[in-house]
């Protein structure tokens, strides 16, 4: 989610100047073991990936990587460190000699060229046996396909449709496109997580624990109308 720190004058900033900032993605960071010790964040925003996985393990490591300057700068109270540059481009030397537990992709795949090209480039910094952690946005949920059969397809500040947005996944599409290129990563766990659209049910009759139980079982039956984003473990053979 982009930050309130906007829009002046109904003009978006420059990418580098935009502050990707949320309360952080606790289904993906869900999906990994306690044990853990170095984690890449890349694709880091303000850091409140960090700032969970330290609230659930405060003897991590988290490092982290983002395209602003200025997010770099709130992510490292949360960090042992964060470069700035971007992720389509070379990895730096003193990243690049480094080894990892995890990497995480939070969001990050759907704002590059070449998805498939920039996992298996950093894949060579994780470890063998080691965790990949992605999340990708499902542009064929409930909610988008509303809104495409409404004939709305805008771009906009944040979101599915998110103006810096040049690839779109599906439950179905996307392991099978972001792995196209590394034969040496597996995938462990394909999951959701989402919504059944229960609307005035959910805010008025249902107890919060049915609502939540009737949005797992439409997540686990359905995943490609009710999930909202796409989870995937991957393991380094």
């Amino acid at each position: 989610m982009l930050s309130k720190k906007i829009i002046e004058d109904g003009i978006m900033p420059p990418v580098s100047d935009r502050i990707y900032s949320n309360q952080g993605n606790s289904p993906l960071i869900d999906l990994l073991d306690k044990d853990c010790k170095r984690l890449l964040d890349i694709g880091c925003g303000a850091g409140d990936n960090a700032e969970l996985l330290k609230s659930k393990n405060t003897e991590c490591d988290v490092f982290g990587i983002t395209y602003s300057a200025v997010e770099a700068e709130l992510a490292e109270k949360h960090m042992t460190q964060c470069w700035v540059f971007d992720i389509e481009s070379e990895i730096p030397a003193d990243l690049n000699h480094q080894s990892f537990d995890v990497l995480i992709f939070s969001h990050i795949l759907e704002h590059v060229r070449d998805p498939a090209v920039v996992l298996a480039h950093f894949s060579r910094l994780l470890r063998r046996g080691g965790v990949v952690l992605i999340a990708v946005p499902n542009v064929l949920s409930w909610r988008m396909r509303l809104q495409f059969l409404q004939g709305n397809f805008e771009y906009e500040s944040a979101g599915v449709l998110d103006d810096t947005h040049l690839r779109f996944f599906t439950y179905f599409t996307a392991d099978q496109y972001l792995l196209a290129k590394s034969p040496d990563l597996q995938v462990s766990t394909k999951t959701v997580s989402g919504s059944v659209p229960l609307w005035w049910l959910r805010r008025h009759i249902l107890p919060q624990r049915w609502s939540e139980r009737i949005d797992q079982w439409g997540c686990r039956h359905w995943p490609n109308l009710f999930g909202s984003q796409v989870l995937i473990k991957v393991m380094k053979r």
